[in-house]
């Protein structure tokens, strides 16, 4: 049928055709953007009145469990 000339065409496309899309793929300049604005989507940039929000709220409630804890120890005895 083809031969061996058909076989060694075949076979540089087997070995050839993974390694150029492998390097294709691989180039930082194709997906940086994207990769950067898929991080910021989801870790966005901390706000600071958010964190003192948030502290606050821990705070608050690290006193409500406490109290809590307290109404069950005296009611213990």
């Amino acid at each position: 049928m083809g031969g061996w000339k058909l076989e060694v065409g075949r076979m540089a496309m087997y070995m050839a055709f993974p390694v150029a899309i492998f390097y294709y793929f691989n180039q930082p300049e194709l997906f940086e953007d994207w990769v950067k604005n898929v991080r910021r989507d989801m870790y966005p940039p901390e706000n600071k009145d958010h964190k003192a929000l948030i502290e606050k709220t821990i705070i608050e409630m690290q006193e409500e469990r406490d109290l809590e804890l307290l109404k069950a120890a005296r009611n213990f005895k």
